[in-house]
């Protein structure tokens, strides 16, 4: 099949150089505004350049990854929508959630199948984790523990355009308690402080925050997120049920340092990037769309799902500022 990409900056070269790697993936069509970016990545995958989406559409494609700047995704998956080939968009699908529920009313009724990037539903620990639950082996949860911790915080630009933590790193842990789990959050209360980046703090918003979720069967999520961890990138989930508990990132690369005697876990080189953590997860994700271009199975992350992880991202927004529980219910209603 013949996939065009577009926005060729760091995840999107990733994503050329993943679907270039897999059996089911022809050629590929690129293009960014920038010329330069889509001019590399056709002579690094052997891609074919197209000067804009319009003209990218018009080449034949039969599957679209949007890797674009999140202010352009609403357009760009509307127009893949409205040429009949089916799309991959990253997260967000837009930069506010009154633009996501437009996208999602627009979209209503067509065939055409959208897949929002969320990669950890790919990973092979947290897929285990699901099947778990999903197999009763732990029996009624009670506990959930999420963490999501950077090793170091993004660029003052990207704090100001990214909407917050909750919204940009901690949407991640929002969405795999639900993709686990298969609950909702009925209720949510955040806290959050600033140790670190004083351009963090000028934008208004935290460097590490804490989230306490209650999902609608009573289970208790507690989720932690921090832009300043030295020792490297650590994403880790726990379930603790009345029968068994598990763990996913509890590998030799667990960027953590034991200091009980004797101990020799982790013994590896620590994670340091979320592109190393979950390689493989990336790949399984692409394959899974090739797989929803061909219709051989329904988009494993719906623009509904991506809406379901950031209505509780806007409420942990709310709870933070206003020092309150609040529900996903209640932002709805903005």
């Amino acid at each position: 099949m013949r996939i065009g990409i577009l926005g060729l900056g760091r995840i999107g070269a990733f994503h050329a150089e993943t679907l270039s790697g897999l059996d089911a993936v022809e050629s590929l069509v690129v293009a960014d505004p920038f010329a330069d970016a889509a001019k590399a990545a056709a002579e690094r995958f052997g891609a074919e350049v197209a000067d804009s989406p319009e003209a990218l559409l018009a080449a034949g494609v039969d599957g679209l990854v949007v890797a674009a700047a999140t202010d352009a995704h609403p357009a760009l998956i509307l127009a893949g929508v409205e040429a009949g080939v089916p799309v991959f968009c990253e997260k967000p699908v837009a930069r506010t959630m009154s633009e996501g529920v437009e996208v999602l009313k627009a979209v209503q009724g067509s065939d055409v199948p959208i897949q929002i990037g969320y990669n950890r539903r790919f990973d092979a620990g947290f897929a285990a984790a699901r099947a778990a639950v999903q197999a009763g082996e732990l029996g009624t949860l009670h506990t959930v523990r999420c963490t999501t911790l950077d090793p170091a915080p993004p660029s003052a630009a990207y704090i100001a355009a990214s909407g917050g933590i909750f919204r940009d790193c901690s949407v991640h842990d929002f969405d795999i308690i639900r993709w686990v789990t298969g609950r909702e959050v009925a209720e949510v209360y955040a806290v959050g402080g600033n140790r670190g980046a004083d351009y963090i703090r000028a934008a208004g918003d935290a460097d590490t925050t804490g989230a306490i979720l209650t999902l609608d069967d009573g289970t208790i999520a507690v989720v932690s997120n921090s832009r300043h961890n030295k020792r490297g990138y650590d994403v880790r989930m726990e379930l603790h049920g009345f029968a068994d508990s598990i763990a996913v990132g509890l590998d030799d690369k667990l960027p953590l340092r034991s200091v009980e005697p004797g101990a020799s876990f982790p013994s590896g080189t620590p994670h340091d990037f979320f592109m190393d953590r979950f390689t493989d997860a990336y790949r399984a994700e692409l394959t899974a769309f090739t797989e929803v271009v061909a219709g051989t199975r329904p988009s494993p992350c719906t623009v509904e799902d991506a809406l379901e992880a950031g209505w509780i991202a806007e409420a942990c927004t709310l709870s933070l500022h206003e020092h309150r529980p609040v529900t996903p219910a209640e932002v709805r209603q903005g």
